[in-house]
């Protein structure tokens, strides 16, 4: 296979897995994906079944582009002297954060490889690296008040937690769901003050 085809259907798939978090509710019912919390047994219609299966199949090339690009967002706003300090920080976050994470799920009783798991949460952030690029540009801009910030952010952070819930859903028995959503919400709320900070 020439490498071109290789390159394309490498992005075709990054392409697809960001179609399915940043569209992942199903449109038949009025609330999505309401019942991955609060059936013992989730039976997914097609809509959620696409979006899931897209995700089962793990890479990591979307994940590291994303990382990359809200690394390199957030330093551009940073000063000079902490522009190296704030992209490590914001790489060993998103991948040791991550890694924790799926460790927490497996504890849980979660039957999820660690590869796929890092994939899914890593292509989950990528909301939040819109949130970030918003803000970011509106900076400049009379539009780039706190207020405005804290709302893109809340945007980004709920979009972002609602995604992981969805995958974390279909692994995790019910009575231990929410333990499982627990720490994926400390992450992204971790991101999210990475995002504000700097």
């Amino acid at each position: 296979e020439p490498v071109t085809e290789t390159i394309i259907r490498d992005v075709r798939a990054v392409g697809g897995k960001l179609k399915a978090v940043l569209l992942p509710l199903d449109r038949n019912s009025p609330f999505g994906y309401v019942s991955v919390l609060q059936e013992d047994d989730v039976e997914p219609s097609d809509g959620q079944r696409n979006v899931l299966n897209q995700l089962r199949d793990w890479d990591l090339w979307g994940p590291l582009f994303i990382c990359l690009s809200l690394a390199l967002i957030l330093t551009t706003k940073a000063p000079a002297k902490q522009t190296s300090h704030v992209f490590t920080t914001v790489f060993i976050v998103m991948w040791i954060g991550s890694f924790v994470v799926t460790i927490n799920a497996q504890l849980l009783g979660a039957n999820i490889s660690i590869f796929q798991s890092l994939c899914v949460l890593g292509y989950c952030v990528f909301p939040l690296t819109v949130s970030a690029l918003v803000i970011a540009i509106l900076r400049y801009t009379w539009f780039g008040t706190l207020w405005l910030d804290l709302i893109w952010l809340g945007l980004g952070f709920v979009w972002a937690t609602r995604v992981s819930s969805i995958f974390v859903g279909q692994f995790v028995k019910r009575e231990r769901r929410l333990l499982a959503l627990y720490p994926v919400f400390f992450f992204y709320l971790l991101l999210g003050w990475l995002i504000l900070l700097f």
